[in-house]
């Protein structure tokens, strides 16, 4: 182990300390820091930040729960060990969020989706809007650092370029992800209206046939005298023949409108 504080200024310590800190590069007379933060998908989404000291002869890796520096060995080999390591373990995660999605779609084109469809979706959409903004970000930080150490003994570029293409593929994933999510979401939301029009064009249909029917109950449920088939034994049945009259002249109705539509 090196110890290293005194060549490291204090407020690049604090931007190494923090776990959350955003991708950069930055450049000095004594040493460069590189700090990569990257998403890490498990149960939940996480992101972690990697950060580097590297100097003319040799890179630092800064241990977080230590607060120490981990002398690397060599300048540029083993930084590009860590991050590839981290990347590939990302994009293969990455896979289960496009199972997913597919697996959403698949539901829908059968018409078996959850009540939980809505809260998936929204939880989906939010983790890779992230890691997009995280990778953009991570990627252009790479290339700045590719480009400055290009013309340097000994630096790696292929390795480096394999790095930043790896992350290129990642967030042009990510961004085809976010363009099936709205997809789904306009084909979720066709469906729902399509299902709420057709509840409301039934609860219309049954309105229109049981109008009359109310207009009858509430004509002959009146307290007053003179009211037809008030006199004879059979008005119930008379009444109860009208209803069904102006309900077969209901439906016969609403039949023939529908066929005109």
């Amino acid at each position: 182990m090196v110890n290293i504080h005194k060549l490291v200024d204090n407020l690049h310590l604090d931007d190494l300390r923090n776990e959350a800190h955003p991708s950069i590069f930055d450049e000095n007379e004594q040493y460069d820091m590189l700090i990569i933060r990257l998403p890490v998908i498990h149960e939940e989404l996480e992101v972690h930040s990697v950060g580097f000291i590297i100097t003319s002869d040799n890179s630092y890796l800064y241990e977080r729960e230590k607060d120490e520096f981990k002398k690397l060995g060599n300048r540029f080999e083993t930084p590009y060990n860590i991050l590839d390591g981290m990347i590939d373990e990302l994009i293969k995660s990455f896979e289960e969020y496009h199972d997913l999605i597919v697996d959403m779609e698949e539901a829908l084109y059968a018409n078996k989706t959850k009540s939980s469809f809505m809260k998936q979706w929204l939880k989906l959409k939010h983790n890779i809007v992230r890691i997009e903004r995280i990778l953009m970000h991570a990627s252009s930080t790479m290339n700045i650092a590719i480009e400055y150490y290009e013309k340097s003994n000994n630096f790696p570029i292929n390795h480096y370029i394999d790095l930043h293409e790896h992350m290129e593929r990642t967030l042009r994933s990510a961004t085809l992800q976010l363009s099936k999510l709205d997809y789904i979401y306009k084909f979720y939301s066709a469906l729902t209206n399509e299902k709420m029009n057709h509840s409301i064009y039934t609860l219309t249909i049954i309105s229109a046939v049981f109008l009359p029917l109310n207009l009858v109950v509430g004509f002959f449920g009146m307290n007053t005298s003179g009211l037809p088939f008030a006199d004879g034994t059979a008005g119930t049945a008379d009444v109860a023949l009208l209803m069904l009259c102006l309900s077969v002249i209901s439906i016969v109705i609403v039949y023939f409108v529908k066929k005109k539509v």
